[in-house]
């Protein structure tokens, strides 16, 4: 790879970084040339965008644009990375797990999720992944909570107002 090269696939992943909150570092050394078509398939199908690059490269892009930021994530380059974009926060959790469920493999492995600031370390990670909630989910479950004691805390204070206002005076 030329040095021009090289910059080019910098800022390309630059880019990304910039454009995301949300990627996975995946390992997925020991995948076929087959078994990786079907991954970035599924990865496309589920508009996660998947780039295989050099872990020189990748830390060099993530150094130039936040060194501390990304920090816990260095540690998990090495051998093969694969990495996964996405704007839904669990989606490349859930296509990591379907797709070693499919393949009967302990591969691709995660080796670390960036989501929104906060590093996830290791493969153990995976799961706890796949249950993070999206952000329409939390809203959705805050909208639900503060409506149900919204009006049961507005029956009570104007049970409360009522009874005070009927209470005799001394």
């Amino acid at each position: 790879m030329t040095k021009d090269q090289k910059n080019e696939v910098i800022e390309l992943l630059k880019g990304k970084f910039s454009q995301y909150n949300n990627f996975y570092v995946a390992d997925t050394e020991s995948l076929s040339v087959e078994q990786v078509g079907k991954l970035r398939r599924a990865c496309f199908d589920k508009k996660v965008e998947m780039k295989v690059a050099k872990n020189t490269l990748i830390k060099k892009a993530l150094e130039s644009l936040d060194g501390e930021k990304y920090a816990g994530v260095y540690d998990s380059l090495h051998k093969v990375t694969a990495l996964m974009f996405s704007e839904n926060p669990k989606e490349p959790a859930l296509i990591i797990s379907s797709f070693r469920k499919a393949s009967n493999g302990e591969k691709p492995e995660l080796k670390a999720a960036f989501i929104n600031g906060d590093v996830y370390m290791g493969d153990n990670q995976l799961k706890a992944l796949t249950q993070i909630k999206t952000k329409n989910e939390l809203i959705g479950e805050v909208i639900g909570l503060l409506q149900s004691p919204a009006k049961r805390v507005l029956a009570a204070l104007l049970h409360h107002h009522e009874q005070k206002a009927a209470a005799p005076t001394e």
